[in-house]
């Protein structure tokens, strides 16, 4: 190894001064003829600049793109598949669609990475779909016009892609409560019974029809998973961490979210409740007349909620993973799994535990009486919940983001959370 001289810098690589200037225009250049985008350029050239050197950057960047097939939808984002795949042989698509939907003022840029990871990795099986209807301000609208939103693009895209017969969701923070919503509004409770012109015909057979509770926009529902998504809306103590718990901060906040975030902050506060009903996040915890949100949950084969322990400073560790505090893992029980060194634990989910049961004094006076009942709500389904901690990261103060790879240049260390859904998703 050479040791970086007066000229060179140790840190990144490049020399100092205007040389740099130099490098830069040859990375950008270079990122111009493996053909990204003018942002993806900007990016990861700054990257370049200042985590790793241009060889390694280069390296990284080799892409399989002639064995992926990406396509914009008809109805909004960007579908992609293996080009190379069976179906896609036949002129056809793979049979289960993954549906990933982005968060507060995300984008379908922000699914990238695990697009690209589930396409490589299960290339004969998925398409995944990156939603594109609620994008940046447009998640300010509230969590019921989003999911009316995705749910109205889920419907173009199943129509559109021929062939399909499994449908997933994977929606990170906010994005997991607009699939929760979006899904009860495509919620079809009887397989045997849709006549819907505009849904596929999955020929389902009669064993598969016994074991199966309902379909989502005429398909059948697999894997519901989410990423740091507040279930409990961010009201409750510690829900939204970096107000750090303190009571006046937290009401506060309570007061004013709606006129930073709109409609979504009221939603997220549970302060819409200006009709004398229930705020919206309290509905969606059971089935009403019109729209069963329960139901379609308990329709998918398996539900995960994925939640950072700690550094996440925009969802609260109890909110993610639909917890009292008091059932939080100690810390002596969050264990580094040696295949995936960010995977802290695990808890594959058991309904008897959800029954009634007496609350500590202590854990009653920091809760109010719409959490608890949001808990009781959502724990009627059986939920798996893998804890999350970049605790020893570089990238451990921006574990909101990371916990998805929303950008591999700045989220690097998330791989192997993404490798662990991937490795247990149900195809």
């Amino acid at each position: 190894m050479l040791a970086a001289g007066p000229t060179m810098a140790a840190t990144t690589g490049f020399p100092v001064g205007h040389h740099r200037r130099v490098y830069w225009h040859q990375a950008l250049d270079g990122l111009r003829r493996l053909g990204l985008t003018l942002q993806e350029q900007r990016e990861r050239t700054m990257c370049a600049c200042f985590w790793s050197s241009p060889l390694v950057l280069r390296k990284r960047n080799q892409t399989v793109k002639e064995k992926e097939k990406a396509e914009p939808s008809s109805a909004g984002g960007e579908d992609l598949w293996s080009a190379e795949s069976e179906a896609a042989r036949k002129g056809g698509f793979p049979e289960h669609m993954i549906v990933m939907v982005n968060g507060l003022v995300g984008s379908a840029e922000d699914w990238r990475f695990a697009a690209e990871q589930f396409v490589r990795r299960i290339p004969d099986k998925v398409i995944v779909h990156r939603s594109e209807c609620n994008s940046a301000t447009l998640t300010f609208d509230g969590v019921d016009l989003m999911g009316e939103r995705l749910a109205d693009e889920v419907r173009k895209v199943v129509v559109q892609r021929k062939g399909v017969r499994k449908i997933s969701f994977v929606a990170h923070s906010l994005g997991g409560l607009v699939a929760r919503y979006a899904i009860g509004r495509l919620y079809q409770p009887n397989p045997s019974n849709s006549n819907d012109d505009n849904i596929n015909n999955i020929n389902i057979n009669e064993n598969e029809n016994e074991n199966i509770k309902g379909l989502i926009a005429g398909l059948v529902p697999m894997n519901f998973i989410t990423f740091a998504s507040p279930h409990l809306g961010s009201r409750g103590n510690k829900q939204l961490p970096f107000l750090c718990g303190l009571p006046f901060l937290e009401r506060s906040a309570s007061e004013t979210a709606h006129l930073i975030v709109g409609k979504t902050g009221k939603h997220l506060f549970l302060t819409d409740n200006d009709n004398g009903t229930k705020p919206l996040l309290v509905r969606m915890v059971d089935d009403s007349d019109n729209i069963k949100f329960r139901s379609a949950l308990a329709a998918f084969k398996r539900r995960v909620a994925y939640a950072n322990a700690n550094f996440d400073h925009m969802v609260g560790w109890g909110t993610s993973s639909i917890r009292r505090q008091n059932e939080l893992p100690k810390h002596r029980l969050l264990v580094r799994d040696e295949k995936y060194p960010h995977i802290v634990h695990v808890d594959k989910g058991d309904l008897t535990q959800n029954k009634s049961e007496v609350l500590p004094t202590n854990v009653r006076a920091q809760m109010n009486d719409l959490e608890e009942e949001m808990i009781r709500g959502l724990n009627q389904v059986q939920w798996e919940r893998v804890d999350v901690s970049f605790q020893k990261s570089r990238q451990r103060y921006v574990a909101h983001n990371t916990i998805q790879v929303k950008s591999y240049w700045l989220n690097s260390d998330g791989e192997d959370v993404i490798s662990h859904m991937i490795d247990n998703f149900v195809i």
